[in-house]
């Protein structure tokens, strides 16, 4: 553009040029512009620098912004406004404040649009104070029901948690758009108030407001936060109706609700509707949702299909993939992950190192755990609880109190923390030191127990043998103990032998959990224990007239790319006969080493020989015995079962962490004793 015909334009028409150039983002055209307006001496108005200022914001150069302004020798409410803007669209809040501050003193009186960017800036800067202090201004300016101000305020209320004052104020506002029904749904859900932000969509709804794709997406985040999925399929009709279902934000937010409502094929169709627009959030929400359902399988195959769609993956990613390893004791695959982590160099983000941390000590390498652990430059709370749990899990109770020791001095500990510790205190036997923490918890960290601190007491008590001192506290707890609570009582009757107690327990557990049959097996155990086959009779005559049936135990191992699963008692597999000359051999091993058979862990009313027999052939011990045969020597042995374990013998839980061969350093005399210990450090999940 010639200078000369420059000259010729009107100050509308430049305006318009600047403005293209403000929305296109053309920094170097606008200053080029400029440069020749001012090389003409043309007359840069205060119109024409508004506009000017609002262009180099909108670029991001706002110290040219700041130049011009504080050249301008007259100024008007569109250039403060400009300005105050300029500054909230470059995150630099706090100098949007002090604009905001010097145009009242100027003798401005701020528009609308001025209140809306300086309350975001009070957001920003999480200062309610100064945001109450702009309600009143906009109040005594009759703007604070203004759309733009009114919603702003809104957002601000409930993003700074104060949802009651953002109930109150959205309340007294007569007439509510879109945005300001879609800020307090945003901000019901931000608080964790999901069933508030349900209600309020349907308030929105009865209000005949139109729906966008965003308000759909937020409340059925929502739906997923709490897994209502029948509210979840209701707004799934509502995206149809709507003709939103192909809209990425709407159909990541609809497969992120069944993936954990743990509807996974429901999740899939979803999936393949969005799949010409589908993303990295995508894939990763499909991905996390088959690996909190233990599919590790279709997870890994979801993750190849991203990598062939040429799509990058991110930490999150990464780390959903690195979890449902964990959770399967999949130690190749997370060995695998690993190192494609390290190539994109995610290593050192907070969730997936402490997912490797997770990983490597959930499939018995304690020491690779350790180790990465020590390489992570700034340990975040995830990372030292992964290594407190890691510890807790293998009995190492000391170590785990140092670790905790070393932690409070480098980050506050939280209620999950706390959890590990009591856990591992309970696996570890250290009763005193257990209480102590549980204790300590509210006055000397601030930590309100929760229903899971008060059932690892229960636990840590039980373990302990000290069943009336358990029950003393159950009766002195705020609240009764949830199933898992009385489980874990039951657990502990069950294996000191207390049928009195036992009793109870199973009660309370049945009232919690009708039909699970676990309650009953456990009771029937501790009759059997004590002999009275009667009463053992009577409940599995119970079970069956309740159509309740015991889960059958199943152990597997993974060798090479197959599978090999495991029965007690199995004669299925084509390698049988090595399997049982191995179990026999081993079972020398273990006579010379003293081991005698615990027969009493054996509920059923036949002889020694028969229980020893039983003993002998349990899947778990079948299970090693192919692995023994089967794998290399030095390559840890990681067995999985479908069954939740019983207690683990303290002296055990310390030893037995990384089974190589061909040397039997392991302690398989007590290792082989009963099906109450778990095997090899297997998977947390599949040891609970």
């Amino acid at each position: 553009m010639r200078n000369h015909a420059l000259c010729g334009l009107h100050s509308k028409s430049l305006a318009q040029i600047i403005q293209t150039y403000a929305q296109t983002k053309e920094l170097n055209k606008g200053k080029v512009l400029h440069a020749r307006l001012l090389r003409i001496w043309y007359p840069v108005c205060t119109f024409l620098t508004n506009h000017l200022i609002n262009m180099y914001s909108k670029c991001g150069v706002t110290h040219y912004a700041l130049n011009l302004f504080e050249k301008m020798s007259q100024r008007n409410i569109v250039s403060w406004t400009a300005m105050i803007t300029g500054f909230c669209q470059n995150l630099r809040f706090p100098e949007a404040v002090k604009a905001f501050s010097q145009m009242r003193i100027s003798g401005n009186n701020p528009t609308e649009f001025a209140f809306a960017s300086v309350i975001k800036a009070c957001v920003s800067l999480r200062s309610i104070s100064t945001g109450k202090q702009m309600h009143c201004l906009a109040l005594k300016s009759g703007l604070d029901w203004n759309v733009y101000v009114g919603s702003n305020l809104a957002d601000m209320y409930s993003k700074c948690g104060v949802m009651t004052d953002a109930c109150k104020f959205f309340e007294e506002i007569p007439c509510k758009d879109a945005v300001l029904w879609t800020a307090m749904i945003d901000g019901y859900a931000k608080n964790g108030e999901f069933e508030e932000a349900l209600l309020a969509f349907k308030r929105m709804i009865r209000d005949g407001i139109v729906i966008d794709p965003h308000v759909l997406s937020i409340t059925l985040n929502a739906c997923a936060a709490i897994k209502v999925r029948k509210s979840g399929e209701c707004l799934h009709s509502s995206v149809v109706k709507l003709g939103f279902e192909t809209k990425l934000v709407v159909g990541n937010a609809l497969l992120d609700m069944y993936c954990k409502a743990g509807d996974m094929e429901s999740a899939s169709d979803v999936f393949d509707i969005v799949s010409e627009h589908k993303n990295v959030v995508s894939f990763t929400s499909l991905i996390h949702g088959y690996g909190e359902m233990d599919c590790i399988d279709e997870a890994l195959d979801v993750f190849v299909d991203l990598s062939r769609q040429g799509i990058d993956p991110n930490e999150y990613t990464f780390s959903s993939l690195i979890k449902a390893c964990a959770n399967q004791a999949a130690l190749e695959q997370g060995a695998q992950l690993q190192a494609q982590v390290i190539k994109l160099d995610f290593d050192s983000e907070p969730y997936i190192s402490a997912g490797l941390v997770d990983m490597y000590g959930k499939c018995g390498l304690l020491d690779h755990s350790v180790q990465l652990f020590y390489e992570i430059i700034n340990p975040s709370e995830i990372a030292w609880d992964a290594l407190l749990n890691v510890s807790a899990q293998h009995g190492l109770g000391k170590e785990m109190m140092g670790t905790f020791d070393k932690m409070v001095l480098e980050v506050k500990p939280n209620a999950i923390n706390f959890i590990s510790l009591l856990a591992g205190c309970s696996r570890a036997g250290l009763v005193e030191e257990g209480l102590n923490y549980f204790y300590s918890m509210e006055k000397k960290y601030g930590v309100v127990p929760r229903e899971e601190h008060y059932n690892c007491v229960i636990d840590l008590l039980g373990r302990a043998g000290r069943l009336k001192e358990a029950e003393e506290f159950i009766n002195s707890m705020p609240f009764e103990p949830n199933a898992f609570g009385w489980c874990s009582f039951l657990g502990a009757c069950t294996v000191h032998g207390d049928a009195e107690r036992g009793k109870l327990a199973a009660e309370r557990l049945i009232k919690h959990e009708p039909e699970n049959s676990g309650a009953l097996v456990l009771l029937s155990n501790l009759y059997a224990k004590e002999g009275k086959w009667e009463e053992v009779r009577s409940l599995r005559t119970l079970m069956r007239k309740g159509n309740m049936k015991k889960l059958p135990g199943y152990s597997w191992v993974d060798i090479g790319n197959k599978t090999h699963i495991f029965g007690s008692d199995d004669w299925s597999h084509p390698q049988r006969m090595e399997i049982y000359e191995k179990l026999d051999s081993l079972l020398d091993q273990i006579k010379e080493a003293g081991y005698v058979p615990s027969t009493a862990s054996v509920p059923l009313d036949v002889n020694d020989s028969e229980k020893q027999q039983l003993l002998h052939h349990h899947s778990e011990r079948i299970a090693i015995a192919f692995a023994l045969i089967s794998m290399p020597s030095g390559k840890p042995i990681v067995v999985k079962k479908n069954l939740r374990m019983g207690r683990v013998p303290v002296e055990i839980i310390g030893k037995g962490l990384d089974f190589t061969r061909p040397e039997i350093h392991w302690p398989l005399a007590e290792f082989i004793e009963t099906d109450l210990v778990c095997s090899t450090a297997i998977a947390h999940k599949l040891v609970r």
